[in-house]
């Protein structure tokens, strides 16, 4: 099906997104699940607050929301990511953008596909797949 970059943020866009879309899909599919629409939306801080304090009622910051519409094994959703604050975590984590980006949007895919991380085991799970997908992302 598809997975879909939009952007709203001025002339910022990817330039890896072929990549990106690649990996995204090897992650589904290691997940046992076919790929439906997946809308990326890459935006300001300002939206991603305003999204998780109407649709979540958190009252802060953060660098991704993921929303899954799942249909049976069919993975569907859209996914809000803060460039802005991706950007700070970059430098925060001592990593490059580049990097950061991918680690965000591959996160979120995760947790299309069921993952969560809201323990540390969780956490550390989903982070090792991150970790896992990056290296891969790479290699290509």
């Amino acid at each position: 099906m598809r997975i879909g970059f939009h952007y709203d943020i001025g002339k910022f866009r990817l330039r890896d997104s072929r990549i990106i879309k690649k990996i995204a899909s090897r992650i589904i599919s290691d997940a046992g699940m076919k790929t439906g629409i997946v809308d990326i939306i890459i935006t300001s801080d300002e939206k991603v607050y305003e999204i998780n304090r109407e649709f979540l009622g958190h009252d802060y910051n953060t660098d991704i929301i993921t929303f899954n519409y799942n249909k049976g094994s069919f993975i569907n959703g859209e996914i809000y990511i803060s460039e802005p604050r991706v950007r700070e975590n970059a430098r925060k984590f001592n990593t490059d953008f580049k990097t950061e980006m991918r680690r965000v949007v591959f996160h979120g895919f995760l947790h299309l596909c069921g993952y969560d991380d809201n323990t540390a085991g969780e956490k550390k799970k989903m982070s090792e797949m991150e970790e896992l997908y990056l290296d891969l992302s790479y290699a290509e």
